[in-house]
């Protein structure tokens, strides 16, 4: 067991606390004030003050962060352990004190703090994978808080040849946006006309025949990559979750086949009975009643209580975007990520409570982040298949290597360019991870402090 000594716990401190040892280290830990049921304790001994109480403790230093009230500026200088980057750092050097303040480090990272504070959003009004500390100080492909809790544990586990602790055991969950789930078909007489002149007056024939093709049933539509989807997932046996964007009228970014569609709602039913589902809000959705509404309508449909959920181009903000996912009814939510730039936004491949730091609570809403998208990889990175395969393989591997929970998001209409090869890639990269070990395979890099 773990005691943490502290002149008077904190609400950022119990959560922190609880994150590390109990859904990490997985090890029983507790929190006092008393310093003579510390000095007596049997048992790793952590000081979290400034002053020492007895020989055989560990202090790890404090920063002050876990204790303040308010959301301010923070003065970081980060700094490298072993080629490892981290923050917060000791002013001791002696061997009893830890390099780095690890519990405010990670609660500065795990609830996005840095969000809370003034930023320039990014022309979709997000915030911008350039802001983060993690993409100025170059740890974004890092999940950093992961490999600093990993070495913690060593270290509590050489202090302490009795210590014992669990690390959780890695996890692939492949997912799905389903946002426009036909190319030609199910899109009515209007769009069908549409699409057709559009392709006439831009001399796109190749286009055009394609979309024929479909119509008549001559050709599959090439978005409709479900059947080849199901036969992966029986293959390798993954457990998928889809996420439906079900808006109730189309726009500029919502493209899907409207929910009152027969076609769409017999996709929605299809995959409720075999997979995990759940809600893509629409671009329209930043009013609470919408996302109620377009909950309500997927779980009509699907006739399955709908609480997970990933905003539809990851547009959302701290605090109010979560904060009306909870008001909805929705229990976990998959877009902690970047749209603009793969790799770790809040420097963890682990899921955890979201913690409202206006109001100084852990909430009741699971965070799942993500850290490879397929639409990122084409459109923001400009990657080839085979360059979007190796950066898969990238996460995969190291997301293993720290005993992670590794979130792929695909989208079925990229699955459906042939000129991409992102289908060959995916079913590729599948096949690699099934028959290799990986982690003589890892692209990663070592972790060692």
């Amino acid at each position: 067991m773990v005691l943490i000594y502290i002149h008077k716990s904190s609400p950022r401190l119990q959560y922190i606390a609880a994150f590390i040892f109990k859904e990490i280290i997985k090890t029983p830990y507790a929190i006092t004030s008393h310093a003579d049921s510390f000095k007596q304790f049997d048992g790793i001994k952590l000081n979290y003050t400034e002053k020492k109480i007895c020989e055989d403790e560990l202090r790890v230093p404090n920063s002050g962060l876990l204790f303040q009230t308010v959301i301010k500026e923070q003065p970081i200088e980060v700094f490298e352990i072993n080629s490892i980057k981290a923050f917060f750092r000791s002013s001791s050097q002696n061997n009893d004190e830890y390099p780095f303040d690890i519990f405010s480090a990670s609660f500065y990272l795990l609830t996005r703090y840095e969000e809370y504070l003034p930023h320039k959003k990014d022309n979709y009004g997000r915030y911008s994978h350039k802001n983060s500390l993690a993409f100025k100080e170059n740890f974004l492909q890092i999940p950093l808080i992961n490999i600093w809790v990993n070495k913690f544990a060593e270290t509590l586990k050489i202090r302490d040849p009795k210590f014992e602790f669990r690390m959780p055991n890695f996890k692939y969950h492949p997912t799905y946006d389903i946002d426009i789930a036909w190319s030609y078909l199910h899109k009515g007489f209007a769009r069908s006309t549409v699409g057709g002149i559009q392709a006439i007056l831009g001399l796109k024939i190749n286009t055009l025949t394609q979309r024929l093709k479909v119509l008549s049933g001559s050709k599959k539509d090439p978005f409709d990559n479900y059947g080849w989807l199901d036969e992966l997932h029986q293959l390798y046996s993954l457990t998928p979750i889809y996420f439906f964007l079900v808006a109730e009228k189309n726009g500029l970014y919502d493209k899907n086949i409207l929910p009152t569609s027969t076609a769409m709602q017999q996709l929605i039913k299809d995959h409720a009975e075999k997979y995990a589902i759940g809600l893509h809000p629409s671009w329209r959705s930043v009013d609470l009643l919408l996302i109620k509404k377009e909950k309500e309508t997927l779980e009509q449909i699907s006739r399955v209580e709908v609480l997970k959920s990933r905003q539809h181009y990851i547009r959302f903000n701290l605090p109010e975007g979560y904060r009306r996912l909870i008001e909805a009814g929705l229990s976990d939510d998959y877009s902690m990520g970047y749209a603009t730039s793969n790799g770790f936004r809040a420097s963890v491949a682990s899921s955890h409570f979201w913690y409202n730091l206006e109001k100084q609570e852990q909430t009741t809403l699971r965070i799942h982040p993500f850290c490879y998208m397929d639409s990122t990889s084409i459109f923001q990175q400009k990657l080839s298949a085979e360059e979007a395969y190796t950066e898969m393989l990238y996460y995969y591997n190291t997301c293993k290597k720290i005993n992670g929970t590794f979130i792929s998001i695909l989208h079925n209409n990229l699955l459906g360019n042939d000129k991409k090869k992102w289908k060959d890639m995916y079913g590729q990269f599948l096949k690699t991870i099934e028959r290799t070990d990986t982690e003589t395979q890892s692209a990663g890099r070592q972790f060692n402090f």
